[in-house]
């Protein structure tokens, strides 16, 4: 199908930073530069624990000089929420969920949509508008395949306690490392300039009729080299998304079940 005028579906949970020092609030607490945003402006960014382990990402929205909305994956509204207020102290910001209806369109809506990277052509989220009248709608597994083609990180699939940013990609698309201090930078910064990580996201072409379940081994010569996150069917077969360890060539024979696998590039 084209997406061009087409919608979709995308849950979110939203929460509100506001007050005289949201932005100084925000600054110190998530891993990108929101100092930088300008009203109607918006970047990805993380909520680490000081080992930066993702608690959760979010697309934070500046709609006012003092006035902030995170966007995040529906299950995590209330652990953004309880995380800000619980290190909130004396900071002068009210933290609070909201309810706003979305979706997502693949062409510019114009004023108020907000900028999605999340799928291999161009995205917007729009909130508390209604869909354009006749517009093509995208089921939820072909949104799934568009952002496994993606290669975007997901919460719960390619994102949990066991992963560090910089092996999701999350480091390039939702980190500042020219910003001040906040939960997990210190790791983070290590990595990234000293050292690399172990493991990287890739894609997977799989020679099956069936995707491999979440955590399904990856094989290169009967050694476990990674894991698959996600996967679903395209054209035949199915893509994947997993992590694979950094030394295993990209043109390498893998297996991943009883069916062989190679990465796309």
């Amino acid at each position: 199908m084209s997406l061009q005028a087409a919608i979709a579906t995308r849950p979110r949970a939203f929460v509100a930073v506001v007050g005289t020092q949201a932005e100084d609030y925000l600054q110190r607490m998530v891993s990108n530069d929101v100092e930088a945003l300008g009203v109607g402006e918006s970047c990805e960014a993380l909520l680490l624990t000081p080992k930066a382990r993702v608690i959760a990402p979010v697309r934070v929205l500046r709609r006012g000089a003092e006035d902030f909305l995170l966007l995040t994956e529906p299950e995590l509204g209330e652990i953004v929420r309880e995380h800000l207020l619980r290190f909130r102290f004396a900071a002068r910001a009210e933290i609070a969920t909201e309810e706003h209806s979305s979706h997502l369109v693949f062409s510019d809506p114009g004023n108020g949509g907000i900028p999605n990277s999340d799928y291999p052509v161009p995205a917007w989220e729009v909130l508390d508008r209604e869909p354009p009248s006749g517009a093509e709608h995208v089921a939820e597994g072909e949104l799934e395949r568009l952002r496994i083609e993606a290669r975007t990180p997901r919460f719960g699939r390619e994102i949990d306690d066991r992963v560090l940013p910089a092996e999701a990609g999350l480091v390039e698309r939702a980190v500042s490392l020219t910003k001040g201090c906040y939960p997990g930078q210190e790791p983070i910064a290590r990595l990234h300039y000293r050292g690399h990580a172990n493991r990287s996201l890739r894609l997977l072409q799989v020679d099956s009729e069936e995707p491999p379940d979440f955590d399904a081994e990856i094989v290169l010569e009967g050694k476990t080299v990674g894991r698959v996150t996600s996967a679903v069917r395209s054209n035949g077969g199915v893509v994947a998304l997993g992590y694979v360890r950094v030394e295993v060539p990209e043109d390498a024979d893998l297996g991943v079940g009883n069916a062989s696998a190679r990465s796309l590039h």
